[in-house]
């Protein structure tokens, strides 16, 4: 019996799975970059739009014939040349066909081939016709004349082109992309007069630099009118190195107050970009925008139309927010990685791209010209022949009605090629009539002077530099255009932040209780008679403005910030500010402040300690807050007093007790954070007792109210010299009747 481990399995060969496995994905690896992803720099084509292109001439589908159905077009490209998936090769014979896709279609559509808004929403293959265009022809021209190879199609039945001899730089032209194994493409289409008039100043010039090249291409050119902001250095740099990127912006223009986009980026979609500001709208980031209305129809390829909410909003300030948050702004790799003559993919700057391309168009036109010449000289030879039997009809017919073998007679009576005798014996006899001689012998001149020229032609590097520098330009004059994408330098734009799109409003923000928040617009509001959820009630109030951010102080002296204009309206209940941001459990609100970043308030807890801060240590964007104020154990947080000028103000300061302390607000410590110093003093023996109830600050000329109950008792600023004392001291008693004290209020 044999062992089965050491069984020999004859016929097959046997490596290891990592070498097999290594060498697979490596022959997949090189059919994905030379033979898919990646296109040739002579035709610019990957190999299933050369095969498209190349089946739609073989069905005689040239721009003067009628269209056919796509499906026929599409059953004999994967039939003959391509076998692969139908939708794939159908959506490659859609994209060349767009307008808005290709800058120089190669196909015309006739039916539904996909919109700028949905380039994939075209019809199925069986409803569409198709064609080639005009253009087609400098990829298609020259493909009868000896000037690309051929090679077996993939069941060895059929031949195809390896490569279109394209008459123009294609690849520059209408550009590709595409993704391979390890490596990828990104070439940006151009325009047609602007890449001629580089070729031809290098084929004046051989030593132009890329920079002297730029001079002729000053930039990519999409098919759409958005302008490309990229300043010239960055393009003069991408095409130096082969790498880089454009960054296209769309246009605008004012009808009245209203905003009207008349293009977009490149491949950019208007749905998307309308459904982009729809969503900041939604959430309540462009206040300056009433409405957005896509006009957009057949005579307005792209008509968004964007209505603000006033005249007074900065249209260009609004659209550079705008162009900073959607793709009404949009940038574009560019990454010249393109397959070689040399049969190897490489990144390339623009100088190479165009010398080689040259080399490429030469070799096609020698080509073109050698098989041309060698058509004419077969041609005289023939002529020669017949012209000898023209000379000696009688003696030909002798031969042809007498010899058994005519074809070796003739060449033996006459000194005949092969090819010469069988055309003669091919001829018909209506073409020996008499006039033939003057025929031929015209004909033989004409050939005999066009054999001379294409001798001189390939004999002579000028005159072929010449003859291609001639074709080019008489292909930029027939397929030529205008730019289409005008070069605006421009910086990118920035996005506002989102206090600069909030109109400034007066506003009251309303903090209940229970920690529900709420704001009311205007600053003459009535916080105590709003209505308050069952259980609930006012716990404070302050006035701020709608650009401003509103900073909430917890139980733990943490502090917590939101933006004013994005509170509810108080004409419900709120929000619960637990909703917003994630305190601690166990915690609640109990203060707030807002102002501008540099406004100074005191902080102080009810045990009598505190410290200036700036309102922007009280901000951020923390969901879990920030230490602020260190509280002793049985502390709480008081309403915090905004301060107006450190030199002149007064801090006022009152316990539970009736106890009032004025003191100069330059005497407290301004502090980023902390516990602060004493404020206020409290007896020990007091401490449970007797607590800091509210704290204020008066300016000179300023009056302040001690509210008791249902009673309010007011105090000018000379009025209080009578309390003022020491930071730390005791202060002096409110008089009988006052000293149970509910706040402070200062006007």
């Amino acid at each position: 019996m044999t062992d089965p481990v050491r069984a020999v399995f004859h016929g097959f060969e046997q490596i290891p799975l990592r070498e097999y496995a290594e060498r697979a994905y490596l022959d997949y690896s090189m059919y994905v970059v030379l033979d898919r992803a990646l296109p040739f720099i002579g035709d610019g084509l990957k190999p299933v739009q050369r095969r498209i292109i190349y089946s739609m001439s073989e069905l005689g589908l040239n721009a003067a014939a009628k269209p056919k159905k796509s499906a026929r077009t599409v059953g004999d490209v994967i039939g003959k040349y391509h076998p692969h998936g139908d939708s794939a090769c159908y959506e490659a014979l859609v994209l060349m066909a767009q307008p808005f896709s290709y800058r120089y279609p190669l196909i015309e559509g006739q039916g539904n081939f996909g919109s700028s808004d949905d380039p994939k929403s075209f019809a199925a293959m069986r409803y569409t016709e198709s064609k080639l265009t005009p253009i087609a022809e400098v990829l298609l021209g020259e493909l009868g004349q000896g000037t690309v190879d051929w090679t077996p199609n993939f069941d060895g039945t059929l031949e195809e082109p390896t490569w279109m001899p394209a008459r123009l730089p294609h690849l520059l032209l209408n550009g590709t992309t595409g993704i391979a194994v390890g490596m990828a493409t990104d070439v940006p289409p151009h325009n047609l007069n602007e890449i001629v008039s580089a070729c031809v100043r290098l084929l004046d010039d051989p030593d132009a630099s890329v920079r002297d090249l730029c001079e002729h291409v000053r930039g990519p050119d999409y098919p759409t009118t958005a302008e490309i902001i990229t300043p010239a250095r960055d393009l003069l740099a991408m095409y130096e190195t082969g790498n880089g990127s454009v960054r296209a912006r769309a246009t605008f223009t004012r009808e009245n107050a209203n905003i009207v986009v008349t293009a977009l980026p490149y491949q950019v979609s208007p749905s998307k970009v309308i459904e982009q500001i729809a969503a900041q709208m939604r959430a309540k980031k462009l206040p300056w925008l009433e409405d957005i209305r896509d006009e957009s129809d057949h005579a307005n390829p792209v008509r968004v139309v964007l209505i603000p909410r006033s005249n007074r909003v900065d249209a260009e300030q609004l659209m550079g927010h705008l162009f900073a948050t959607t793709d009404l702004e949009k940038s574009y790799r560019v990454n010249l990685n393109i397959i070689g003559l040399d049969g190897r993919p490489q990144v390339k700057n623009l100088r190479m791209i165009l010398s080689e391309w040259l080399v490429f168009r030469g070799e096609t036109v020698t080509r073109r010209l050698n098989h041309r010449l060698e058509k004419v000289e077969r041609r005289l030879h023939l002529l020669e022949g017949l012209l000898v039997a023209f000379l000696n009809l009688d003696e030909v017919i002798r031969i042809i009605r007498s010899e058994d073998e005519p074809k070796a007679a003739l060449i033996a009576r006459f000194q005949l090629s092969e090819d010469q005798a069988d055309y003669i014996l091919d001829t018909k006899l209506k073409q020996l009539a008499r006039l033939e001689e003057m025929k031929i012998r015209g004909e033989q001149d004409e050939l005999a002077a066009e054999r001379e020229k294409l001798s001189s032609i390939l004999a002579s590097k000028a005159k072929l530099k010449k003859l291609i520098k001639d074709e080019l330009l008489a292909d930029a004059k027939k397929f030529g255009d205008a730019r289409r994408s005008p070069l605006v330098a421009r910086e990118a734009a920035q996005a506002l932040a989102e206090t600069e799109l909030v109109a400034s409003e007066p506003m009251t923000i309303v903090l209940s209780e229970k920690g529900w928040i709420r704001a009311a617009k205007g600053h003459d509001v009535d916080a105590a008679s709003l209505s308050y959820r069952e259980g609930d009630t006012l716990l404070a109030a302050v006035k701020g403005r709608s650009t401003q951010q509103v900073a909430f102080l917890d139980s733990a002296g943490r502090s917590y910030s939101t933006l004013a204009h994005t509170l509810p309206s108080a004409r419900g209940n709120g929000e619960p500010l637990t909703g917003r941001f994630s305190p601690a459990a166990g915690m609640s609100f109990q203060a707030l402040a807002s102002g501008d970043n540099e406004t100074r308030f005191v902080l102080a807890s009810s045990h009598g300690y505190g410290f200036v801060t700036r309102f922007e240590n009280l901000t951020g964007r923390q969901k879990a807050g920030k230490a602020m104020l260190s509280l002793s154990p049985g502390a709480t947080v008081v309403q915090p007093a905004a301060v107006g000028n450190v030199d002149s103000d007064r801090i006022v300061a009152v316990t539970s007790a009736g106890h009032l302390l004025v003191f100069p607000v330059s005497e407290l410590p301004e502090l980023d954070k902390g516990k602060g110093n004493k404020i206020i003093e409290i007896p020990k023996a007091k401490r449970g007792t007797e607590r800091v109830v509210a704290i204020a600050v008066v300016a000179p000329g300023g009056t302040l109210s001690v509210k008791s109950g249902a009673r309010t008792m007011s105090l000018s600023f000379k009025d209080l010299d009578a309390y003022v004392g020491a930071r730390a001291s005791r202060g002096g008693l409110l008089p009988r009747g006052w000293q149970k004290v509910d706040g402070l209020a200062v006007e």
